[in-house]
């Protein structure tokens, strides 16, 4: 969607509340900003109650959230044996697809904490960017419609699940369920191991029901997948023509590289700090 003259004054307007509010951090990205007013469909009331969520979760979590870099050794560990990629395009529905599985299945690398301030790392690198389907396109003001998350377990065993660290979990789980400013459509979880009532029973407690139901189990093959998430974005590894997913986490590394900077600003996710009483200027900066 692109934002006519009416919304982009009251992304202005929230903009400036925004930065007068001392409960926030000092700076928030205006594409970050348009994806909050989008999920919550205009409502302000909306818009400011998520936004708080959001950052108060993050401030609560700092080890998470705040203390990163995502090119320190834990980051490094994390991206050398999994995968964490936002594939091309979007679905026909206008979803953004992410993909998640294990490339090297030694469960001694494993650090959850790590991992998960991985995953916001990457996730929040995406919201500071349109969801153009290509090179071409990623300047285009394209907003998706919702996310849609594939979890490969190829690989996973009950010592990976051992590795798990509850209060991290339910971290995840509750920022992923209250305070990201986009909706989650469907979790698709593919590869499924024999062991999978156990990911479940750990799981369960930490899910809404309405989040279980979005979750889909496949457990024979990926043509069922294929019913949900076209072959055009899925990468080659999956039977898709959406290219390798080698060569897209290489562009997602670069782009991690490249917003390092702007991932660990404090300005931009810390709340504290004396705030500007300033009229309405121009936005620090843009993506």
């Amino acid at each position: 969607m692109k934002f006519n003259e009416a919304e982009e004054a009251k992304i202005d307007e929230l903009y400036d509340w925004f930065r007068q509010n001392p409960k926030l951090p000092k700076e928030i990205d205006r594409i970050l900003l348009k994806r909050f007013y989008i999920c919550m469909h205009g409502d302000i009331n909306g818009i400011k109650k998520l936004i708080q969520i959001n950052y108060s979760l993050r401030n609560k979590n700092a080890h998470i959230f705040l203390e990163r870099d995502p090119t320190d050794a834990d980051s490094k560990q994390t991206f050398d044996y999994a995968d964490l990629v936002p594939l091309p395009g979007l679905t026909s529905e206008g979803y953004k697809v992410s993909c998640y599985r294990l490339i090297d299945f030694d469960p001694a690398k494993v650090n959850h904490t790590a991992d998960t301030k991985a995953f916001f790392m990457v996730s929040d690198c995406r919201f500071n960017m349109y969801d153009g389907g290509s090179a071409s396109s990623e300047n285009v003001e394209t907003f998706a419609n919702g996310e849609v998350q594939i979890f490969d377990m190829n690989g996973y065993t009950l010592k990976h699940l051992s590795k798990m660290t509850f209060s991290t979990l339910r971290v995840y789980m509750t920022f992923l369920q209250e305070a990201l400013p986009v909706h989650l459509k469907a979790i698709h979880i593919i590869n499924c191991p024999s062991y999978l009532d156990k990911v479940v029973s750990i799981m369960k407690p930490f899910i809404s029901r309405e989040v279980y139901k979005l979750i889909i189990f496949h457990t024979s093959s990926l043509e069922s997948l294929y019913e949900h998430v076209p072959r055009s974005i899925l990468p080659e590894e999956y039977g898709g023509t959406g290219g390798k997913l080698a060569e897209l986490k290489a562009q997602l590394l670069m782009e991690l590289s490249r917003k390092r900077e702007y991932l660990m600003d404090p300005n931009n996710w810390r709340v504290g700090g004396e705030k500007e009483n300033s009229q309405r200027r121009h936005w620090p900066f843009k993506s």
